[in-house]
C-alpha cells in the first residue's frame, strides 16, 4: 500500500496505457475479449481516481499527492505530477467517464483492437493535463490527448469525418504552436519549468529577455498565446466552429468524451496557467473575457434552437454551457489580487461554480451524446424532422432517461445543472453586472432549445415509422447512463461534497 500511496498519482496516468499495452496482445479476431478487457481494465484507473478522490478530499488542501523526478536537468524540465482541489474533480470525472465510453462502444465492429487501445491512450493524455505540475510535461500530455481523438473521428466517425478530423487537428494545433513556443520561453528565461516554481518567479520576473522588447510585452504576447490555446479547446466564440463538426462526425463514445473531458482541458488551463502566471494581464482583459463568454452563452443557445440534426442541437449546447465556465473564470481573473472582499467573495463563488460547471456539464454532456447516439443506432438517423416525435410511446425507458438527463442540462432545480450555473451566475452579477444579465438570454434560449429536442424526440402521437425498429434502451445501455444520472441527482441535491473541496482551491488561488 506505500507503493500505490506513494506514487498514485502515477498509477492514474499511467494504468491505461499498460491496458493498451495488453489489449494489443490479444488476437485482433477476439473482438468480444478485447471489449471486455478494454472496459475491466478501464476500471482501474477509474477505481484508483475513485481513491484519489477520496483521499485528497479527507483532508488538506494545496498541491498534495506529489511525485518529482529529474527530467531533463540541462533546461529545468522534470517529471512533475500532483493534485489540487480543482484538478482532483476532473481526475475523477475523466476516470468515471471512461469505462461508461467504453461501455458505449460495444456496439462498435469495425476494428475494435486500435479503436479500444487509442481510447485508453486517450485517457493518459487527459489524465496527464491535469496532473502535470511542469510546463513541458503539461504539453506533452496536451498533444497526446489530440492525436487518439484525431484518429477516433477520422477512421470511426460518419459520412464527413475526414472534414471534421482534420479541422479539429488543425485548430487544436494552431493553438498549441504560441503555446508551446511561449512555453519555451518562459522555461528557458527562467530556468526552469516547474509550474508551482513559476507562480513566485514569473509574474515578478523584470528583465531584457529580448533586446528592444519590454518585458510586460512580452508577457502580454505569451498570455494572448496561452489564451488561443485555451480558448480553442474550450470552446470559445469565435474559435468554436471546429466543434460542431467533430461532434457530428465522431462516433458517440468520441463525443461523450470529447464533451465530457476534453472541453474542459482548455478551462482548465485557463485555471492552472493563464491566471497564476500572468495575474496583471489576465485582469486587464478579463472585461474581453467575460464579453466573449457572454456571447458564447447567448450565440450557443441560439444556434442549438436553430439546429435539426439532434446531434448538433446538443453539440451547440456544448458552447452554450461552457460560456457559463468561461463566465466565472473571467470574474477570477479581474478579482485576481484585488482587495476589496465584496468582489473576492463574489470571485470564490463564480470560481467554485465554475470547476463544478466543467464537471456537470461532462456528466450531462456526455449523458446527451450517448442518449443521440441510441436513437441513432436504431433509426439511422439524427434529423429532427425525420425522426418525427412519439418514440417515448416505443420506448417509455429511453424517454424518462432522455427527459431526466435534458432537464440536467437544462438547468432543472434539484439537479446538477442548477447548482453551478446558479454559482456562477451569483458571482458573476457584482463583477460583471451588464454582461450577466445579457448572458440570461442564453438562459432563456436554452429552455427553447432543451424543449425542442424532447418534442423532436419523444413527444407526439405513436409513430408507425418507428414500429417494429426496438426504439427502447437495453440493458447495457442502461447501465452506462444509469451512473450519470444519479450523480447528476446527487449533486443536485448535495453539491457540498464536492464544492467544498473545489472552494478551497479557488479561495487558495485568489491568494
Amino acid at each position: 500500500m506505500n507503493f500505490v500511496a506513494e506514487h498514485l498519482v502515477s498509477l492514474v496516468v499511467f494504468t491505461p496505457l499498460i491496458g493498451m499495452v495488453l489489449i494489443g496482445l490479444i488476437p485482433s479476431d477476439q473482438k468480444s475479449a478485447i471489449k471486455w478487457a478494454a472496459f475491466l481494465w478501464s476500471l482501474v484507473p477509474a477505481g484508483l481516481s475513485i481513491y484519489l478522490w477520496l483521499a485528497y478530499a479527507a483532508g488538506g488542501v494545496g498541491f498534495r499527492f506529489v511525485e518529482q523526478a529529474v527530467w531533463y536537468a540541462p533546461i529545468g524540465a522534470s517529471y512533475h505530477v500532483g493534485v489540487d482541489g480543482i484538478s482532483v474533480p476532473m481526475i475523477l470525472l475523466t476516470g468515471i467517464l471512461t469505462p461508461l465510453a467504453l461501455l458505449a462502444s460495444f456496439s462498435i465492429q469495425d476494428r475494435i483492437k486500435p479503436y479500444m487501445m487509442l481510447f485508453l491512450m486517450l485517457e493518459t493524455g487527459m489524465f496527464g493535463v491535469f496532473a502535470s505540475l511542469d510546463l513541458l510535461l503539461f504539453f506533452l500530455f496536451w498533444e497526446i490527448g489530440l492525436v487518439p481523438m484525431y484518429f477516433l473521428i477520422n477512421q470511426w466517425g460518419s459520412a464527413n469525418r475526414r472534414y471534421a478530423s482534420f479541422k479539429f487537428f488543425v485548430y487544436t494545433m494552431a493553438g498549441s504552436l504560441g503555446l508551446l513556443l511561449s512555453i519555451q520561453l518562459i522555461g528557458l528565461s527562467t530556468g526552469t519549468f516547474d509550474i508551482v516554481r513559476l507562480f513566485n518567479i514569473w509574474p515578478g520576473l523584470d528583465k531584457e529577455l529580448i533586446a528592444g522588447v519590454p518585458m510586460p510585452t512580452i508577457k502580454t504576447v505569451s498570455f494572448f498565446a496561452f489564451c488561443l490555446a485555451f480558448a480553442i479547446k474550450v470552446p470559445m466564440w469565435p474559435f468554436h466552429t471546429w466543434l460542431p463538426d467533430a461532434h457530428t462526425e465522431a462516433p458517440t463514445a468520441g463525443s461523450m468524451i470529447l464533451a465530457g473531458v476534453l472541453l474542459k482541458l482548455g478551462a482548465y488551463g485557463f485555471l492552472r496557467l493563464v491566471l497564476p502566471l500572468f495575474p496583471e494581464q489576465a485582469a486587464a482583459y478579463a472585461p474581453a473575457l467575460a464579453f466573449l463568454a457572454m456571447l458564447a452563452i447567448v450565440f450557443g443557445a441560439f444556434a442549438a434552437f436553430g439546429q435539426t440534426d439532434f446531434k448538433r442541437l446538443v453539440a451547440y449546447s456544448s458552447v452554450n454551457h461552457m460560456g457559463f465556465v468561461v463566465l466565472g473564470i473571467a470574474v477570477v481573473a479581474r478579482a485576481y489580487g484585488v482587495d476589496a472582499e465584496g468582489w473576492r467573495q463574489s470571485a470564490a463563488i463564480a470560481g467554485t461554480g465554475a470547476v463544478l460547471q466543467m464537471f456537470n456539464h461532462g456528466l450531462s454532456a456526455a449523458a446527451m451524446f450517448f442518449l443521440v447516439g441510441v436513437v441513432y443506432e436504431r433509426a439511422h438517423t439524427r434529423d429532427l424532422n425525420e425522426l418525427g416525435g412519439g418514440i417515448w410511446q416505443y420506448a417509455p425507458v429511453y424517454g424518462a432517461v432522455m427527459l431526466f438527463c435534458s432537464m440536467s442540462s437544462l438547468g432543472l432545480p434539484g439537479l446538477n445543472g442548477f447548482v453551478s450555473e446558479f454559482a456562477v451566475v451569483r458571482g458573476s452579477w457584482p463583477v460583471f453586472t451588464t454582461v450577466t444579465a445579457i448572458g440570461m438570454l442564453g438562459l432563456l434560449f436554452t429552455g427553447a432549445y432543451i424543449l425542442k429536442g424532447i418534442q423532436k424526440v419523444l413527444h407526439g402521437p405513436r409513430n408507425p415509422k418507428w414500429a417494429g425498429h426496438g426504439m427502447e434502451m437495453n440493458a447495457r445501455e442502461i447501465v452506462t447512463v444509469a451512473p450519470l444520472m444519479a450523480l447528476m441527482l446527487v449533486i443536485g441535491v448535495w453539491p457540498w461534497w464536492l464544492a467544498d473541496v473545489i472552494n478551497k482551491a479557488v479561495v487558495s488561488l485568489l491568494g
